[in-house]
């Protein structure tokens, strides 16, 4: 028999696992609610017409299509069969969702008689990209999204950046916030003569830090970029200095083209919010960051970790008109992606995670016999009463053998009622980690173990 297997790209979460991915969600989940986001969470399938041509002619390709159910195949003419995006359509009316904006904006739309804006939501949820699984990059990975749709104040784009700032100070983890502007961006490439390959310049540059400065100006050559826009292009990429002075010399540069200009205003004030804020987050202007998707408009961020080579462990952005492909027009939002897994890899990395978080009991008691057992539930119900993680070994037996069950388990505490402690009314608990065994009675089991 074949031995079972998984996809490539998915993965198994032990409970260990699944303890410790937790403490991020409920990090997150507590983080975000500080700031007045209210949960949702919408189907993992959508429409294909709600997700297709909303990422990219790349990020399309990355969408994993589900078959109509039953003969899938009936519609089909068998002269179709040879044309595959002919095909696709026919065949496939559904796709897993490739991130949690796209559907946040159908529901929005389809639900705007109900909402009150600005709405401001969060969501923790499975998305799926048909990509190469490699290191820190899975077809299956949890995305932590907060957005507010329907308003255009900049207020909250530092409202984000103090939300990141807060996320992963709780988390423990060291990180640089990189910020640019969409607007930016077309001003540049209004300025270098290419205002039309907008798309093909931000896909190219926003690889930039992967492949390298020679590989972007190979793929701008490639998608008809001169020669002369590309040399111009690549100082501008490479801009040193404060936010402040780079954003001066871009003006400088860039100050011919009007919606340059708006994008330099707009992060100008961002970067005055945050200074009002007071935060201590480590915020970059990147002028070679792009975040390829076609639907955001203005500020983008991206976080990447200081102590831990990974790709971005966070990102998003300010779209202005993403509702507008769903027939409502003109409802500006802005959100940013908290990437679970990644900062997983993080966390387990650098060795972040409290002790604890690995752990679903805090105490078991020993099974030493039938009427040890029954006084064992007694204070085990008393311990539960208190929040206290607590079980019971099932079976009677050698005591050998439940300690090193305890102890596989990574149970801190090992609660023994034997004859003596019957006799005596206490427990004798066994701290696993330094052997040291103490008697506590009854009465004081739960004060003992908070």
């Amino acid at each position: 028999m074949q031995k079972p297997s998984i996809p490539k790209g998915t993965r198994d979460f032990s409970p260990v696992e699944m303890m410790r991915r937790n403490y991020i969600f409920d990090t997150v989940r507590e983080v975000f609610r500080l700031y007045g986001y209210a949960p949702l969470e919408t189907p993992a399938m959508e429409n294909l017409s709600t997700l297709l041509g909303k990422y990219g002619e790349e990020g399309d390709k990355l969408l994993f299509r589900v078959l109509n159910s039953g003969d899938f195949a009936a519609k089909v003419d068998p002269t179709e069969w040879g044309n595959s995006l002919q095909l696709a359509s026919k065949i496939s009316e559904k796709g897993l969702r490739y991130d949690l904006t796209v559907p946040f904006a159908r529901y929005v739309v389809q639900h705007q008689g109900e909402l009150s804006f600005p709405f401001k939501r969060y969501q923790i949820q499975p998305v799926w990209r048909a990509d190469r699984p490699q290191k820190g990059r899975y077809r299956e990975f949890y995305q932590c999204d907060v957005d507010v749709i329907g308003s255009r104040s900049l207020l909250f784009e530092a409202e984000l950046i103090e939300i990141v700032e807060r996320v992963f100070g709780r988390l423990g983890i060291r990180v640089v916030l990189k910020l640019n502007n969409r607007k930016i961006l077309y001003g540049i490439a209004e300025t270098i003569g290419h205002a039309d390959k907008m798309v093909e310049i931000t896909v190219a540059i926003d690889k930039l830090e992967k492949v390298g400065m020679d590989a972007v100006r190979e793929e701008l050559s490639e998608r008809g970029v001169t020669a002369e826009a590309i040399d111009k292009l690549t100082p501008i990429l490479t801009l040193e200095g404060s936010n402040a002075e780079k954003l001066d010399r871009l003006q400088t540069i860039i100050g011919t083209s009007e919606t340059g200009l708006k994008g330099i205003e707009e992060m100008r004030t961002i970067f005055g919010y945050a200074g009002s804020i007071g935060t201590n987050l480590d915020v970059e202007l990147d002028l070679s960051l792009a975040r390829g998707l076609n639907y955001y408009t203005g500020a983008i961020f991206e976080v990447k970790a200081l102590d831990f080579a990974i790709g971005s462990i966070c990102g998003g952005g300010r779209y202005d008109d993403l509702t507008g492909i769903f027939g409502m027009p003109g409802m500006s939002g802005v959100g940013i992606s908290f990437g679970a897994d990644r900062i997983y890899d993080v966390m387990t990395g650098l060795d972040l995670f409290p002790q604890e978080t690995g752990r679903s009991t805090r105490v078991m008691f020993a099974n030493l016999g039938d009427e040890e057992a029954r006084v064992s539930l007694r204070l085990l119900r008393a311990l539960r009463d208190a929040g206290i993680a607590a079980e019971i070994y099932p079976d009677s037996g050698k005591m050998k053998k439940q300690m090193e069950y305890a102890n596989r388990r990574g149970v801190p505490y090992v609660a023994i009622v034997g004859s003596d402690e019957l006799s005596g009314g206490y427990v004798t608990l066994k701290n696993m980690e330094s052997g040291t065994q103490e008697p506590v009675p009854f009465a004081k089991l739960v004060d003992r173990l908070k």
